[in-house]
């Protein structure tokens, strides 16, 4: 269903295009257009939305899958999403609902009204509602009606984002969008330019942004054999996590399984990821996650005062074992978190 967006402009008087200004690729869209997102129309100079209201996914999962571990842990999100992205990523691993408008010219969903969705997420126990799966940027009409429904109910609202919002979209987030995920996937301009269609500036910019306007912000790297698992890149993306966003920010290295487009790539070594684990902990980040690893020993949280155990995770599976009111129950250090038992 259509829906008349947010953040956007006309070109001029005499112009019938439109700027949009919500991710940070600002399409200029001609009548009868889209943008790079496939879901964003210009119709006679008035940009519209194609997925208000039209879930393509909506599934309850712990919030420890967004990857957010330091943010209600052991809680449940009410997670949606709908057709599109701003990305082209050659690895996505929802490829078939987050590239379906531009490779099938289709945009598919269930209807369900922001009340709809937030009432949904109470009733079945979740404590958040996450815009995730696809990018939530090119649907936050949507998304931020459903979080200002959650609010009013008493639940919390978070992002899993590619991060490449402009600072307009951003505060408009800020006040309804509690957490957010970013993905950060790589040190280098040219692989967001090859693997991505974008660009790296943005992404790095809206790190220091997020945390400036109070959302809490853990930060994901997907390590991919051959394309940005070297030491130096590794080392690079640590040291930049560690001087602009500082030693708190928790870091998820995950594993890449073949898919979509790089199906003949191997999946990454779990040495890779322990070495990546080693080189953010070198550089002084208190908080590195292996992900997309069941059972290592990495998934729980350490105190990084005294070492005590703090929360045991197993895949998505969590226990809380000696927090208390956000201090390690033995030594009393303060964890880093949103809403830390």
């Amino acid at each position: 269903m259509s829906h008349e967006a947010i953040l956007w402009e006309r070109l001029g008087a005499d112009d019938p295009r439109v700027r949009c200004n919500l991710c940070a690729h600002r399409c200029v869209i001609p009548p009868g257009r889209q943008g790079a997102c496939c879901v964003r129309e210009n119709r006679d100079g008035v940009l519209y939305t194609l997925v208000y209201g039209r879930t393509i996914a909506q599934h309850v999962d712990p919030i420890e899958k967004k990857p957010l571990f330091h943010f209600q842990p052991g809680s449940r999100s009410y997670s949606i999403a709908t057709a599109g992205c701003n990305f082209r990523c050659a690895f996505c691993q929802n490829w078939e609902i987050s590239q379906m408008p531009r490779e099938q010219d289709a945009i598919l969903g269930s209807p369900a009204t922001p009340a709809q969705i937030a009432h949904a997420a109470q009733q079945t126990g979740c404590a958040s509602v996450a815009y995730t799966y696809t990018e939530p940027t090119i649907y936050a009409e949507y998304a931020l009606d459903t979080a200002r429904e959650a609010q009013a109910l008493g639940l919390k609202n978070v992002f899993v984002s590619n991060g490449y919002m402009t600072p307009e979209l951003l505060h408009l987030m800020a006040g309804l969008i509690d957490g957010i995920n970013v993905d950060l996937k790589a040190g280098r301009g040219e692989f967001y330019h090859r693997i991505s269609g974008a660009s790296l500036k943005p992404v790095l910019a809206n790190l220091k942004l997020i945390q400036q306007l109070g959302i809490w912000l853990e930060v994901t790297t997907l390590v991919i054999p051959g394309l940005n698992d070297s030491d130096e890149e590794l080392r690079w993306v640590a040291e930049y996590l560690f001087d602009e966003v500082g030693p708190d920010v928790p870091w998820h290295i995950s594993r890449f399984y073949p898919q979509y487009r790089m199906a003949d790539t191997p999946p990454t070594p779990t040495a890779t990821l322990e070495r990546a684990w080693q080189i953010g902990r070198e550089v002084g980040l208190r908080y590195v996650y292996v992900g997309n690893v069941p059972g290592h020993d990495t998934e729980s949280t350490t105190c990084p005062g005294c070492g005590t155990l703090l929360i045991e995770r197993f895949g998505y599976q969590t226990r809380v074992r000696a927090l208390r009111d956000g201090r390690c129950a033995r030594c009393g250090t303060a964890i880093a978190g949103f809403e830390m038992p």
